[in-house]
């Protein structure tokens, strides 16, 4: 347990016993900022590849990406569970017969206690929460849904091409967390034209949510990316210890029932413009941990 916030493992602790690894699936699905639907071009921070370092244009099949999954993590762990994460791009974009029957596969194999769905709070209809709870209902396990949210400011939102309101972010959380799903946040610290003003506004407006977890981490300019293109002038320089501090800020500021799944993200080397600071996440984490027991900041 960790002494200064609520992290992940604490969240996974009250839903399963035992070691839980995600499993990241790609269901051979698009992003609705890429295909015309809302927008072209995509995010401008984003290069899918980034978060998804496995992809590549032949989709396995479900079973198959599982397998592989479980091959990699059973060396190091046993008697480990898994849970199915559909990662890639916006997992409920496109026909809700293929993306249900890409479910349905996951929660088949008796290894998987649940799916991780991640998407965009503007991908995911009354109709299809619904399809998805009663397949959580029917499987008897577990349904967790994140969304990828980036910060609680329409300018921005604007600005880096999201295509997406705070607004509609707000409403997708409660009307997930109504069906009795927990719902995650993704945020990224330091978009352009954000100061650490704007980053707590942003706290405090998801303090207010039914929010059960939250990913923070810093921007990163990756190549391939429109922000690369053309690099924003107007973006917070963190150092380390100065992330660290931040996120320290953050801890104190958010509400202590939300467990943070993570801090930093870490795009492969050669994808990676900045910030190059040279740290795993687990030494980032351990800089973390130091500034908050030198703050005294025990939870």
């Amino acid at each position: 347990m960790n002494p200064y916030y609520k992290d992940y493992a604490d969240f996974l602790a009250e839903h399963f016993s035992g070691k839980v690894q995600k499993i990241s699936i790609d269901a051979g699905g698009t992003c609705p900022n890429r295909d015309g639907t809302f927008g072209t071009g995509g995010c401008a921070y984003c290069n899918n590849q980034a978060f998804s370092p496995m992809f590549d244009k032949r989709v396995l099949p479900v079973a198959d990406q599982l397998a592989r999954g479980k091959a990699f993590f059973s060396h190091k762990y046993p008697y480990m569970r898994y849970l199915a994460y559909f990662q890639s791009y916006t997992a409920t974009h496109g026909s809700h017969a293929h993306i249900l029957e890409m479910f349905r596969q996951a929660l088949e194999d008796p290894e998987v206690l649940g799916l991780i769905i991640g998407t965009r709070p503007d991908c995911i209809p009354d109709s299809l929460l619904d399809s998805i709870a009663s397949l959580g209902t029917a499987s008897h396990k577990k349904i967790f849904i994140e969304l990828g949210a980036e910060t609680s400011h329409d300018s921005i939102l604007e600005r880096i091409n999201r295509c997406c309101t705070w607004a509609t972010t707000e409403d997708a959380v409660r009307r997930i967390a109504a069906r009795g799903i927990p719902v995650g946040l993704h945020l990224i610290l330091g978009l352009p034209g954000e100061d650490e003003a704007m980053i707590m506004t942003t706290i405090d407006r998801l303090n207010a949510l039914p929010v059960a977890t939250v990913k923070f981490h810093q921007l990163q300019i990756l190549h391939g990316t429109p922000m690369a293109q053309n690099p924003p002038a107007d973006i917070l320089q963190f150092t380390p210890e100065s992330y660290a501090a931040l996120c320290a800020r953050i801890i104190r500021r958010l509400r202590p029932d939300i467990a943070i799944e993570r801090f930093v993200a870490q795009a492969p080397a050669n994808l990676l413009i900045s910030p190059r600071w040279g740290l795993k996440n687990y030494q980032f984490t351990n800089l973390l941990q130091n500034h908050l027991k030198n703050q005294n900041l025990e939870k």
